[in-house]
């Protein structure tokens, strides 16, 4: 069976993370004969769709645990003009994200260890080498 075209969009550069895996061949030549007969554009689409479909299989079970563990869900951008805010009102953030975190280019490593408590990320954490050399301690 296909997938549908919602899941099978490419994602762009800037909302995706390259990963890599290991496959059997027997494995990887079924997924080869599943693109050769036309049920897949490519080797890509069908570990996308795979992937989203085991994700939506364990929807409840995913949905209860972003509650639980109190995640924020998708992108979280922390510019220096907010960081200063938080220093600003005595605040030290504990950033939670399933997703993207993405800590601004404006923001040095003294501003970040200043306002940031901890980090912990399911997902991908975009930074300066700087502020993630200086956060280091307090990345989970």
């Amino acid at each position: 069976m296909k997938g549908t075209p919602a899941l099978n969009r490419p994602a762009k550069a800037a909302d995706s993370e390259k990963i890599t895996i290991n496959l059997g061949f027997v494995d990887l030549g079924h997924i080869d004969l599943l693109v050769a007969e036309s049920f897949y554009a490519n080797r890509t689409d069908f570990i996308r769709t795979a992937i989203r479909n085991q994700l939506a299989a364990h929807g409840d079970v995913l949905k209860q645990a972003v509650a639980r563990k109190l995640l924020v869900l998708g992108l979280q951008h922390f510019s220096a003009a907010d960081l200063e805010a938080a220093r600003a009102a005595g605040q030290q953030l504990q950033i939670r994200v399933l997703g993207l975190a993405s800590i601004g280019q404006d923001v040095t490593p003294e501003l970040a260890l200043a306002t940031i408590e901890s980090i912990t990320v399911l997902g991908a954490l975009q930074a300066s080498s700087a502020v993630k050399a200086a956060l280091a301690g307090r990345i989970h």
